[in-house]
């Protein structure tokens, strides 16, 4: 997956998910309204009866939600599976700036010619093209210039290729693998509201995946992200998702 590519299945999941939300709060709204309808028909009930009578009614009008939704669901939990293992099968092409640089270079006739002419460069040239490299944002030069000091012993090496890679792929090593960890954190967290939604209770391992998942973009920091991901607006999409009370 190109930068592009793993933008726009990132996007897609985050659309797919606050949909996913919708219909769940959407849910939570037809059930709290009829549980108000139940507790006021039952006025007149015992009050010692009352709370398990309408806990009876509660219950069913969700299952019964729940069961109307379900298709609606599982088309978009099943896409945010499938977008998930695209996401997923990506990282391994993304691990550092200094893999983004090689492969982004590879098959460059320039390189390889300079490569050649700096092959038997001493360190002090070799440190003068690294800035010279940096300052002009010459990527095919960086690259040479790596693959030439990975040859070197290290302690002879006259500059650092990760930090010279960083100048050059840093800001989108950076935001590509924040939006990776995006994507999984959002999947999670709807399979964890189908679950809840389904069974009654969440998966715990879950939640914990969920939280160090929020954290770790915190600590990426390309950019910031809002804990409650689902705009209010997006809930409008729940009436297109499930039928009117």
């Amino acid at each position: 997956m190109s930068p592009t590519d793993v933008r726009t299945a990132v996007t897609r999941i985050s659309d797919n998910r606050n949909r996913h939300r919708a219909i769940l709060v959407r849910v939570n709204e037809m059930v709290g309204r009829h549980k108000g309808e139940v507790e006021r028909s039952l006025k007149s009930l015992d009050a010692k009866d009352r709370p398990s009578v309408v806990a009876k009614a509660v219950s069913g009008r969700r299952a019964e939600l729940i069961r109307e939704t379900d298709e609606a669901r599982t088309v978009l939990t099943r896409e945010l599976e499938r977008l998930r293992r695209s996401v997923q099968s990506a990282t391994t092409h993304y691990r550092s700036p200094v893999q983004m640089l090689m492969r982004d270079t590879l098959g460059s006739e320039r390189r390889s010619r300079i490569m050649q002419q700096i092959a038997g460069s001493g360190a002090a040239e070799l440190a003068s093209l690294a800035e010279f490299a940096a300052a002009t944002g010459d990527r095919e030069l960086a690259a040479a210039l790596c693959g030439r000091v990975a040859d070197l012993p290290r302690g002879s090496r006259p500059f650092s290729a990760a930090e010279l890679a960083d100048v050059m792929c840093g800001e989108l090593h950076r935001e590509l693998s924040q939006a990776m960890v995006e994507a999984e954190r959002r999947v999670l967290e709807a399979l964890q509201e189908e679950q809840e939604a389904a069974t009654g209770k969440g998966n715990p391992q879950r939640a914990l995946e969920i939280a160090m998942l929020k954290r770790r973009e915190q600590e990426i920091g390309a950019y910031g992200h809002d804990d409650d991901d689902a705009d209010e607006s997006e809930d409008t999409t729940a009436s297109d998702e499930i039928p009117a009370a």
